[in-house]
C-alpha cells in the first residue's frame, strides 16, 4: 500500500482509496491516500497491502510499472509545493478567482422551515422559543394561530413546495442580470434542503418537499451558465450536540466532528458550490469549528479548489479579517474604497431574509433605491448579492420577481459599467447630481443615479484632452461636452433621457483621466 501524507482532518488523518491516484497496473486495487501535510511537507511511506493478491504480484512488477509508479508518487509530491497549510497566512494568500469580481451581481435566496410561519423574519424559531425572555410577539403569533402543543418542526410537513418550478427561478435569476445564485442549504435551524446523512429527518427529502431542493436548482441555475453556490450556517440554535460544546465552553466539539464537517464535505463533493456562503460563526473561535482545516482542504483537494470562493465567516473575530471575500456585517456599506474584496449582502425586504406573509410595500426597497446601491457597491470594488425570500409553496412573489427583472432590464442597458469593471481613481461626486465612477479598458463610466434638473451635467473629476469623447450608453450618437477649467472636469450636454423606473443612466467617457 502507498501511504501519503495529505491532509488533516479534525486532528484525524483524512483517508480516501486512491483509485484514480495512482492507476497503474493493479495497483489501484491496493493502495489508500492517508496522512497530513505541514507547511507543504509531505511524507512518502511505501507498503505493501498483506490481504490482496493484485498487491502479492506486485512483488515481481517489471522495473517499467515501478519507475511508473514512482514518478506518479513523485508528481503527486511535487504537487504539494502549491498547496495551502491550515493557517489564516497562507489562507489568506489565496488569490481570488476572477470569475467573482467580474460577475458583480448575485442573487440570494433564504429558503427553508422558517418560510411557513412567514413572520417576524427567518429567526421565528429563535425568538419565539430561544432567546429568554423569549419575544412576545412570537409568542402572541403562536398562541392565536396554532394550537397547544404544537411545535416548531411540525412547520416542516407544511413545507410542501408544491409549486417550485427550479426552472422558472432560474429563468428570474437570469433575466435579473445576476451572474450567481447562492441557495441557503441550511439556516441556523439545522433543516437542510438535500439529504444530509446527517441531518436525518430534518431535511427536505425526509419530509416536508420530498425533494432534493439544492440538487434541482443547481441542474436549473447551471444550464443557464450561472454560477451556483450555497449559503451554510456553522453553528444550529438546538442541535444538541451543539449546546454540550457550548456549555463545555467549546473545549470539545462532538458537534464539530461529527455533524458540521461531515456535512459540509458531503455537500462540497455532492453539489460543488462555487461559493461557500459561511454564517452563524460568532458564538465560537474558529478553532473550534476547524476551520483553516477545511478550508485547506477545500483549496487543495476539493472538486472545486480552482473556482470556489468563499466569505470571511469562519469564527469569532474572522470578519473583515480572513477568508476569501470579506462581507463584514450585513448589509455592509464601506465609506471610502476598501483594500480588500469584500461583497454586499441586502434583501429586498428590509425587514426579513425570509418569506414574510405580513410584509407591505413600503417595507420593499424600490427599484431605483437597488440599483444605486448595486451603482454605488460596485464603485467602490464590491459584488452586490440581492435576497429574495420565497413562499413555501415554492413560489417567488411577484414583487420580488418585478424588482429583480427591472434589475436586469438596467442592466442589459448599462451592463458594461458594471461587469468586469474596476474602481476608478474617484469614486464619486455630487455636483450636479449624485454620479458614481467605474472603469474598464480606456473608458471611464459615469453613472448618474438621478435625472438632471437641466440638460447638461459638470462633472469635475475627469481631466478631459482634445481627443475625450462622450456618450450616453445605449445611444451611439457623440456627445457635446466644454472643459471647465484647465484643470480638468467638463461640462456634458445632454440628449433627452430615455424613461427608466430605475433612475440611473450612464455616460462613457474616453481618453481622460
Amino acid at each position: 500500500m502507498t501511504e501519503i501524507k495529505l491532509a488533516q482532518f479534525s486532528g484525524k488523518d483524512l483517508k480516501r482509496r486512491c483509485f484514480t491516484e495512482l492507476p497503474v497496473g493493479h495497483l489501484d486495487s491496493c493502495c489508500s491516500v492517508s496522512g497530513h501535510t505541514v507547511r507543504g511537507t509531505v511524507n512518502v511511506t511505501l507498503l505493501q497491502h498483506p490481504h490482496s493478491s493484485s498487491c502479492r504480484s506486485l512483488r515481481g512488477s517489471s522495473p517499467v510499472i515501478m519507475l511508473t509508479v514512482f514518478v506518479v508518487v513523485v508528481a503527486l509530491v511535487s504537487q504539494t509545493a502549491a498547496r495551502y497549510t491550515p493557517d489564516w497566512t497562507s489562507l489568506d494568500a489565496r488569490p481570488l478567482p476572477s470569475w467573482y469580481d467580474e460577475a458583480k451581481l448575485g442573487i440570494f435566496i433564504h429558503w427553508g422551515v422558517f418560510s411557513v410561519p412567514g413572520f417576524g423574519s427567518e429567526w421565528f424559531w429563535w425568538h419565539w422559543q430561544g432567546q429568554q425572555p423569549p419575544d412576545q410577539k412570537y409568542v402572541n403569533y403562536m398562541s392565536q394561530n396554532y394550537p397547544p402543543g404544537f411545535t416548531y418542526p411540525e412547520f416542516a410537513r407544511q413545507f410542501h413546495a408544491q409549486f417550485f418550478n427550479p426552472d422558472d427561478w432560474a429563468d428570474i435569476f437570469k433575466a435579473s442580470g445576476a451572474k450567481y445564485v447562492v441557495l441557503t442549504a441550511k439556516h441556523h435551524e439545522g433543516f437542510t434542503n438535500w439529504e444530509s446523512p446527517n441531518s436525518w429527518n430534518w431535511n427536505s427529502v425526509d419530509t416536508g418537499p420530498h425533494r432534493d431542493l439544492v440538487g434541482d436548482l443547481a441542474e436549473a441555475v447551471r444550464n443557464r451558465s450561472l454560477h451556483y453556490g450555497l449559503y451554510n450556517s456553522l453553528y444550529e440554535w438546538f442541535h444538541p450536540l451543539y449546546l454540550i460544546d457550548k456549555k463545555n465552553g467549546f473545549k470539545t466539539q462532538e458537534f464539530v466532528l461529527q455533524k458540521l464537517l461531515p456535512e459540509l464535505y458531503n455537500m462540497v463533493v455532492r453539489y460543488r458550490p462555487e461559493v461557500i456562503w459561511s454564517d452563524g460563526d460568532w458564538e465560537a473561535p474558529d478553532t473550534y469549528w476547524n476551520s483553516t482545516e477545511f478550508l485547506a482542504w477545500l483549496y487543495n483537494d476539493s472538486p472545486v479548489k480552482d473556482t470556489v470562493v468563499t466569505n470571511d465567516r469562519w469564527g469569532a473575530g474572522c470578519a473583515c479579517k480572513h477568508g476569501g471575500y470579506y462581507n463584514c456585517e450585513d448589509k455592509y456599506t464601506p465609506g471610502q474604497l476598501p483594500t480588500h474584496k469584500w461583497e454586499k449582502c441586502t434583501s429586498v425586504d428590509t425587514l426579513s431574509w425570509g418569506y414574510r406573509r405580513n410584509m407591505k410595500m413600503n417595507e420593499l426597497l424600490p427599484l431605483a433605491a437597488i440599483i444605486e446601491d448595486l451603482v454605488r457597491t460596485v464603485a467602490f470594488g464590491g459584488n452586490y448579492l440581492l435576497n429574495v425570500g420565497p413562499t413555501p409553496d415554492g413560489m417567488i412573489p411577484p414583487l420580488f420577481e418585478e424588482r429583480l427583472r427591472g434589475v436586469g432590464d438596467w442592466l442589459e442597458v448599462n451592463g458594461q459599467a458594471i461587469y468586469s469593471s474596476k474602481p476608478w481613481r474617484v469614486q464619486s461626486e455630487n455636483t450636479t447630481v449624485p454620479v458614481w465612477y467605474t472603469s474598464k479598458g480606456l473608458t471611464v463610466y459615469a453613472i448618474l443615479t438621478a435625472k438632471p434638473p437641466m440638460s447638461t451635467v459638470k462633472l469635475l473629476a475627469p481631466k478631459t484632452s482634445s481627443i475625450t469623447q462622450v456618450f450616453l450608453v445605449g445611444n451611439p450618437t457623440p456627445l457635446s461636452w466644454a472643459p471647465v477649467n484647465p484643470g480638468g472636469g467638463l461640462v456634458v450636454l445632454l440628449p433627452e433621457l430615455p424613461y427608466t423606473p430605475a433612475q440611473a443612466w450612464t455616460l462613457g467617457l474616453d481618453f481622460v483621466q
